[in-house]
C-alpha cells in the first residue's frame, strides 16, 4: 500500500459540490487527492481536522496581482483567505504585451485604475519582457505561495499594436484587427486563460485620461475574442458602466454569440439605477438560455471605500484649507489638524467639485464607522449622519474626529455599491442566481482606498454565521461557489472539489473562529509602498498541490505554487 503524503484526518468535509457536509478523511499523494473516506493508512504527514471544516482552496478569478508576482512570492493578501488560485489581468489593464516607449504608459494606467501606487510599480517591475508569451515564460519560472493564472489585458494589447492611436481611444482599423487577433491567439498558446476589457469611465490613469478600451469597436473585440478561442478555451472578461450597459451589454452578448467566447461580467446593485441589476441577471440568463456561456461576477458585500489621512482619499481632501497641509507627512499634518483654528477652517469649507471617480461628494447618511470586528451591514441609524443629528452636532465633526483617532489611522466606511437598501438583500440574490459567482475582491489593487481581497472569508463567516439582517447562505452553496463554480467559470476544471483525482488544495478552516479583523496600513510594498491588509484568524492549514504553505495563519515558506498555462483538465 502506498503511503499518502499528506492525510487530513476527521474533518467535516464540504467537498465543493454543494451537498450535505459530511465526516471523512482525506489522503493527498503526489500533488493530488487520492482518497476521501475512512482511511487506514497513516500518512508521511497528517493534519488533525475533527472539529474543522475541511473545503477545497477557494479559486479568486478576478484580481490585479500582475504586478506583485514580478516581485513578490507571497500572494498576499489573496492567500491568508483560504484562496489556492487567483486569476490576474481583469479589467484591461496589465503589463504585457508592453514597448520599453510604453512602460510609464501602464504603469500610469495601473496607477489609476487600481490604485497601485506608481513608485510601487516602477520599482518592483523588472520589464524582462515585451511580448505577452515572453511575460508569460518569465512568470513559469517563479515559485508561488498559490497558483495563478493570467489574461490578456485589451489596454496593453491596444496601445501594442496601435501606439498613441490605441491610447486615445481611435477607431481600429483593419489591419489593427488582424494585428491584435494573431497576438491574442498567440496569449492563448502561451498559456493566458483569457481577455479582458474595460468600458468604464471609472476607469482613468493616474493623469486623468480614459481606458484605451473605453470605446473599442465591436469588430475589434470579436477579432480578438474569436482568435483567443479558436486556439482554446478563452473567457472574455469585462467592465461595463451602468450609463451605457442599455448598448454595451447586447453588443458583448453579439461577441460571445458570433465568437462562442464564454464571457464574465461584474454585476453589482447601483444608487443611481438601484434595480438594474435585475434586468441585467434577466438578460444573462435568457442568454444563456439561449446556449450562450454568460457568467456574472458578483461582489460579496458592499463595495466600500475607506477614507481617512493615511489612506488615498478622505472627505476633506477638496476643501482649501486641508489641501493647503495635505502634502505633509502624517504625524505633521496630525498635529496641524489637532489645531483649534485649522479644525475650524476645515470644518466651515465645503467639498468641491474633481473629476476624480472614485472621490465622491461627502454623503454622511451613508458614511459609517467600521468598527471592530468590522461589520460591512450596518443599518441606515448606524451613520454618521443620524447619528451627529441624534447628538445635536455636525456628521463632519464626527468624520473629522474619528480620523483623528487611533493616531491619525482612524478610517471611515462609504459603502457605495451593493448598498442602495442599507442592507445586503440584493446582493444575496444575485449571489444564488445560477448564472452568478463570488469576484471583484481586485486582489492586489485599490492599496489605499478599498480592502476587499478579504471576499472569500466574509462569504463564509457573514454569510453562513454571523448575519443577523437577512436570510443567510448555506456553507456548502458558498464553498461551491467559491471553488468549484468559480474554477469551472474560467477552464480550471482540475480543482476546487475535494475528489479524487483532483489537483490537492485544501483549506483546513477553524469555523468557529474564522474571524477578519478590520483593515490597516501596512508599508510593505517596494520602496515602502503602502497597502491595506486585514488580519484573519482561523485558516488552520491551507495546502496547495500537496505542500501545506499556511499553519495557524503564519506562512510556512514552501511555495509550490506555479503559473497556470491554459485551461486544465483532470491527469488521465
Amino acid at each position: 500500500m502506498t503511503t499518502p503524503d499528506l492525510v487530513i484526518r476527521g474533518g467535516t468535509v464540504a467537498d465543493g459540490r454543494g451537498g450535505e457536509l459530511f465526516e471523512a478523511d482525506v489522503a493527498i499523494t503526489g500533488g493530488r487527492i487520492s482518497e476521501v473516506g475512512k482511511i487506514s493508512a497513516k500518512g508521511a504527514e497528517e493534519i488533525d481536522a475533527r472539529g474543522k471544516l475541511v473545503t477545497p482552496g477557494f479559486v479568486d478569478m478576478h484580481t490585479h496581482y500582475d504586478g506583485q508576482v514580478t516581485w513578490s512570492q507571497d500572494i498576499t493578501p489573496s492567500s491568508q483567505n483560504g484562496v489556492t488560485t487567483a486569476i490576474m489581468g481583469n479589467c484591461g489593464v496589465g503589463f504585457a504585451p508592453c514597448k520599453p516607449a510604453d512602460h510609464t504608459r501602464l504603469i500610469q494606467l495601473m496607477e489609476g485604475v487600481e490604485d497601485i501606487p506608481e513608485p510601487v510599480l516602477s520599482a518592483g517591475i523588472p520589464w524582462a519582457w515585451e511580448s505577452f508569451p515572453d511575460y508569460m515564460e518569465w512568470l513559469s519560472k517563479r515559485d508561488f505561495d498559490i497558483d495563478v493564472g493570467a489574461q490578456l489585458p485589451h489596454a496593453a494589447l491596444r496601445v501594442y499594436v496601435m501606439g498613441e492611436r490605441g491610447a486615445r481611444r481611435d477607431p481600429s482599423t483593419a489591419e489593427d484587427n488582424a494585428a491584435m487577433a494573431k497576438l491574442a491567439a498567440e496569449a492563448v498558446r502561451s498559456g493566458a486563460l483569457g481577455f479582458s476589457t474595460s468600458r468604464t469611465l471609472n476607469h482613468r490613469t493616474s493623469t486623468g485620461d480614459f481606458t484605451p478600451t473605453l470605446k473599442a469597436g465591436e469588430d475589434e473585440l470579436t477579432a480578438i475574442a474569436g482568435a483567443m478561442h479558436r486556439q482554446g478555451r478563452s473567457v472574455l472578461q469585462f467592465v461595463l458602466d451602468l450609463s451605457t450597459i442599455h448598448e454595451d451589454l447586447p453588443m458583448m452578448l453579439r461577441v460571445a454569440d458570433a465568437t462562442k467566447c464564454p464571457i464574465s461580467f461584474s454585476i453589482t446593485q447601483n444608487d443611481k439605477a438601484p434595480q438594474r441589476w435585475r434586468q441585467t441577471l434577466d438578460e444573462i440568463n435568457a442568454a444563456a438560455g439561449r446556449g450562450l456561456s454568460v457568467t456574472a461576477q458578483i461582489a460579496a458585500r458592499p463595495v466600500g471605500l475607506l477614507l481617512g489621512l493615511e489612506l488615498s482619499r478622505n472627505p476633506f481632501q477638496t476643501h482649501p484649507s486641508y489641501k493647503a497641509i495635505a502634502h505633509l507627512p502624517l504625524k505633521e499634518r496630525l498635529a496641524r489638524l489637532h489645531q483649534p483654528d485649522v479644525r475650524k477652517a476645515i470644518l466651515s469649507e465645503t467639498a468641491t467639485a474633481t473629476d476624480d471617480p472614485l472621490f465622491f461628494s461627502p454623503n454622511y447618511d451613508k458614511m459609517f464607522l467600521l468598527g471592530d470586528p468590522p461589520d460591512y451591514e450596518q443599518p441606515p441609524e448606524s451613520a454618521l449622519g443620524p447619528q451627529a443629528r441624534k447628538q445635536g452636532r455636525q456628521p463632519q465633526e464626527l468624520a473629522y474626529d474619528a480620523m483623528l483617532s487611533d493616531e491619525g489611522r482612524g478610517m471611515l466606511y462609504v459603502p457605495f455599491l451593493n448598498y442602495s437598501d442599507g442592507n445586503l438583500d440584493a446582493t444575496r440574490e444575485m449571489l444564488i442566481d445560477p448564472q452568478s459567482v463570488p469576484g471583484l475582491s481586485d486582489g492586489g489593487a485599490h492599496c489605499g482606498i478599498i480592502c476587499d481581497a478579504s471576499f472569500p472569508t466574509y462569504l463564509l463567516t457573514h454569510w453562513t454565521r454571523d448575519r443577523t439582517r437577512g436570510e443567510k447562505l448555506t456553507i456548502p452553496f458558498v464553498v461551491a461557489a467559491q471553488s468549484r463554480k468559480t474554477a469551472l467559470s474560467v477552464g480550471l476544471t482540475d480543482r476546487g472539489l475535494i475528489a479524487p483525482g483532483y489537483k490537492a488544495d485544501v483549506n483546513v478552516i477553524d469555523y468557529d473562529r474564522l474571524h477578519l479583523h478590520p483593515p490597516k496600513v501596512h508599508y510593505d510594498l517596494p520602496v515602502g509602498g503602502r497597502r491595506l491588509l486585514q488580519d484573519v484568524d482561523g485558516y488552520e492549514a491551507t495546502i496547495v498541490s500537496g505542500v501545506v504553505t499556511r499553519r495557524q495563519g503564519e506562512a510556512t515558506g514552501r511555495r509550490p505554487g506555479k503559473l497556470i498555462r491554459g485551461a486544465q483538465g483532470l491527469a488521465s
